[in-house]
């Protein structure tokens, strides 16, 4: 990949870094929770500050590789943005928020930008034609 990325690229890098921000946040929030002793399921919440910042390393990971134009990183952002959708329309229907509507705007403006042509030409390798492939 050369040295300038796309404005969508910048941008569906930057909204994803957001989220692994924001899941990093929820991790420390629960596990802060559990050490000062407030936690009524302690192993739930364990449980729940284990997979948050695991999912934010995970988004934070896939930042990366989608800055580097690695075309692996699509496909787990991807999914995660599915994810959100469907949890935050739950959400939404159980409690209406502005949150949830935050979080669907996010998750559909990144799996729309991660479809765009140019993040996709970005994070996909050109091919080398190879004699007798």
């Amino acid at each position: 990949m050369n040295d300038t990325r796309p404005p969508l690229l910048v941008a569906v890098c930057s909204f994803v870094v957001v989220e692994a921000a924001a899941f990093a946040g929820l991790g420390l929030a629960v596990a802060a929770e559990l050490v000062r002793g407030r936690a009524t399921m302690p192993g739930a919440t364990a449980f729940l500050a284990l997979c948050a910042l695991g999912v934010a390393a995970l988004l934070g990971l896939c930042a990366r590789g989608l800055w580097r134009g690695r075309r692996w990183a699509r496909s787990p952002v991807m999914m995660w943005q599915i994810l959100l959708v469907v949890l935050a329309v739950g959400w939404y229907s159980a409690e209406p928020s502005a949150w949830a509507l935050v979080v669907i705007g996010l998750s559909v403006a990144i799996g729309v930008g991660l479809l765009l042509p140019a993040v996709v030409r970005a994070t996909t390798p050109a091919r080398e034609d190879h004699a007798g492939s």
